[in-house]
């Protein structure tokens, strides 16, 4: 093992445990909690087949969910979305959708915007590349057993731009979003098959 592979191994680790961590969430001035809500999935609740992943043995439609966010705290200039499965038999968790750079005036993302050839993000907003190997939103598709969890956590943030390469791993672009993170509010939802 060469020292970049465990620089690499450690950053994984590292944003895995923060993603892990229980969510904060801070409240607006007036009072009102920051907060993510969806159409599409729920808290607790089971992943639609059309949020599913097509491919790995699921027949899902890959579509992203819809999403929407109110009350983010003073001081916001950007938001970020990190979409992360804890229980893949990795080590580290499977990273499902990665967005940063959201404009700090937006307030949802449509359905499907995950599709990276859609162009359906604010200007300006970057998927950064996932698990799967690419850019852009990639469902769920757990080897059969217990049901995963999902952490759909978006993040309100103190810059308008995360200033990651564009190489950047999810780990890494992780380890940025939360070292610049106001404050977080998450939808967990699950799956299994």
């Amino acid at each position: 093992m060469n020292n970049r592979f465990s620089g690499r191994a450690r950053l994984a680790l590292m944003a895995s445990m923060l993603c892990t961590a229980t969510a904060a969430t801070a409240a607006t001035p007036a009072g009102a909690p920051f907060t993510l809500s969806s159409s599409d999935i729920a808290e607790g609740r089971k992943i639609a087949e059309a949020q599913v992943f097509n491919g790995f043995g699921c027949s899902g439609k890959n579509l992203s969910p819809a999403l929407s966010w109110s009350n983010a705290p003073a001081g916001t200039k950007s938001f970020a979305l990190l979409v992360h499965d804890p229980d893949a038999p990795t080590g580290s968790g499977w990273w499902h959708w990665v967005v940063y750079d959201i404009p700090g005036d937006a307030t949802s993302l449509p359905s499907d915007a995950g599709d990276a050839k859609k162009n359906l993000m604010p200007a300006g907003a970057v998927q950064g590349p996932t698990d799967f190997g690419t850019p852009g939103y990639g469902g769920p598709c757990p080897p059969p057993g217990k049901p995963h969890h999902y952490h759909f956590r978006l993040y309100a943030l103190k810059v308008a731009k995360l200033g990651v390469p564009a190489n950047a791993t999810a780990a890494f672009i992780a380890f940025n979003v939360h070292a610049n993170s106001l404050a977080e509010t998450q939808i967990l939802a699950i799956y299994g098959r």
